[in-house]
């Protein structure tokens, strides 16, 4: 807990006064995939609305799809529907997109801007099952708002 809000801190203070989406973006990724243990990913997708898909952008860990439609694997779920997913074991999960073989778990938190326009998704790897607890969750949701607070004001 006490690192979470360590971590929380830390992506306040980095992001603070950022001008540019794509470096808020690049930082965010480097400093969760520094911060949480037991990832092989960490990332985002952006939300490409005039061909209504997520496409790959700023990310920590090995190559990863580029393209993914709206409502398939788990970040074009969560960003269909804006629900957090959390997925303890990727094997289980219908319609699973694998990028990376390693990959047991999986946590994708939706990115909304002040208006409620989708921006795109956090996407957390692991190569672990169950990786991704209730302290976890809540904290990569508030280090979503907190992104999404600075890419806003950098609009």
């Amino acid at each position: 807990m006490k690192n979470n809000q360590l971590l929380l801190n830390q992506l306040t203070s980095l992001l603070a006064g950022e001008p540019s989406p794509l470096a808020i973006l690049a930082n965010a990724s480097a400093l969760i995939n520094q911060s949480v243990s037991q990832l092989n990913w960490a990332g985002f997708y952006l939300y490409d609305q005039a061909n209504n898909e997520l496409v790959l952008g700023p990310f920590q860990g090995q190559v990863a799809c580029m393209h993914i439609k709206m409502g398939t694997g788990v970040c074009g779920t969560a960003a269909q529907t804006q629900t957090t997913q959390v997925v303890a074991d990727v094997s289980q999960y219908p319609g699973y997109i694998s990028c990376d073989a390693a990959a047991r778990s999986e946590l994708v938190v939706p990115l909304v801007k002040s208006n409620g326009e989708l921006y795109g998704v956090l996407d957390l790897d692991a190569p672990v099952p169950d990786r991704f607890d209730d302290q976890l969750v809540a904290c990569m949701t508030a280090a979503a708002a907190i992104i999404m607070k600075a890419i806003d004001e950098a609009a």
